[in-house]
């Protein structure tokens, strides 16, 4: 069955009470996350560590390319991908930062079904970020339920943080919310400028809304690294399939 179709015959478990519209559905097989009805987060509930939904494999592309031992994802959700890089390896020190404690509180008692002990911290994430030491920050990861009513003035600020806490051997990756085509070209523009050290990728996908930006170290002979990495996390038959995806990406000169 397509997933469409599993998320339309959901029940009801969480309904917020709060100003932000949180709910939490399941089925037998899946368990959502949505705000404003818009579906954020799906977790596969006999494998809760694995990708459901194909723009967060296109977030985690860096995995092909290199081992990040300190990652720092702001933007939880339903913890898709905290659950992965967490399932991953134990090498990896990964903190999440969310702006929301019913958000926390909704990951914890819904989606960590293993109780796997994480690295959470209640803030806005931009601010925090702001405050952090960039130098041993290897993978910075930014997915940010954005609400179009803050406006395009906010995703810039959000990019002269993020950029400004890159360092010249670490990764960024952005999965931007729909907004037009002329603010995707703005946006690029303008992490061009911000980072001009950086090689860029983007990745559109198909029959979804998202945008996903990764800023890479000028230094990485990607090519090379997509085929011949042999010091991944992803198991070979992961790695593999990703490699198939790579080329999907659109590289800014």
């Amino acid at each position: 069955m397509q997933l469409a179709k599993h998320l339309a015959q959901g029940r009801l478990v969480y309904l917020s009470q709060q100003q932000d519209a949180i709910t939490v559905s399941e089925n037998d097989y899946y368990r959502w996350m949505a705000f404003s009805d818009v579906v954020q987060s799906v977790m596969h509930k006999r494998k809760p560590w694995q990708l459901t939904l194909p723009h967060q494999i296109a977030l985690l592309m860096p995995l092909l390319l290199f081992r990040p031992t300190r990652i720092i994802e702001l933007g939880l959700g339903g913890g898709n991908l905290t659950r992965f890089l967490q399932h991953l390896s134990p090498d990896i020190m990964l903190t999440t930062i969310d702006h929301s404690q019913e958000v926390i509180d909704s990951f914890t008692q819904y989606f960590n079904p293993e109780q796997v002990d994480m690295d959470l911290i209640c803030a806005d994430g931009m601010t925090w970020l702001a405050q952090q030491d960039a130098s041993d920050i290897d993978w910075i990861i930014c997915d940010v339920y954005q609400s179009q009513e803050l406006g395009f003035d906010c995703i810039v600020n959000q990019l002269e943080v993020l950029t400004s806490k890159l360092d010249s051997h670490a990764c960024l990756s952005i999965n931007l919310p729909d907004i037009s085509d002329h603010d995707i070209n703005l946006c690029l523009t303008i992490l061009q400028q911000l980072q001009p050290d950086h090689h860029i990728t983007y990745f559109n996908i198909p029959n979804y809304l998202n945008i996903v930006i990764h800023l890479t170290p000028q230094h990485w002979q990607l090519h090379r690294l997509i085929k011949r990495n042999k010091q991944s996390y992803l198991s070979p038959i992961t790695l593999h399939r990703w490699r198939k995806f790579w080329p999907h990406g659109l590289q800014l000169n």
